[in-house]
């Protein structure tokens, strides 16, 4: 395995109880597709927190955070059938990892975990031949 980056990210759930009332904070930092998601969710906390989290860590398995144009909206994490977390990048954001990063095949494992106080996410940026 080619690891490129790995990042982590924990964050105190109950900074996000504010977020949800403020819609504008909302749309900052989830995608259309997650705000979809999010208005049928029954534990928005901890849904919006997980999101949060995993888009920290991705940012800085890169190295660098929010810059070069990265916007936590270029970004969103979807559940598979079985409810596994996945990552979906926009095209913005894939031709950033492209020409900034020179990662035109990559693989992003993303693994989500939350308790009554805290989200945690993890993640493996990995550069695939």
């Amino acid at each position: 395995m080619n690891i490129f980056g790995i990042g982590v990210d924990i964050v105190d759930n109950n900074r996000f109880k504010k977020l949800l009332k403020k819609k504008n904070l909302i749309k900052r930092i989830c995608s259309q597709k997650e705000i979809n998601i999010l208005k049928n969710k029954k534990n928005k906390l901890l849904f919006l927190s997980k999101r949060f989290s995993a888009k920290e860590a991705f940012v800085k398995s890169l190295g660098t955070g929010f810059r070069n144009n990265l916007c936590f909206t270029d970004i969103s994490i979807l559940n598979d059938k079985k409810g596994k977390p996945y990552f979906m990048f926009n095209k913005k954001l894939k031709n950033i990892l492209k020409e900034k990063y020179k990662l035109k095949n990559f693989k992003a494992h993303l693994s989500l975990s939350d308790e009554k106080k805290h989200s945690i996410s993890y993640v493996i940026l990995q550069k695939l031949k």
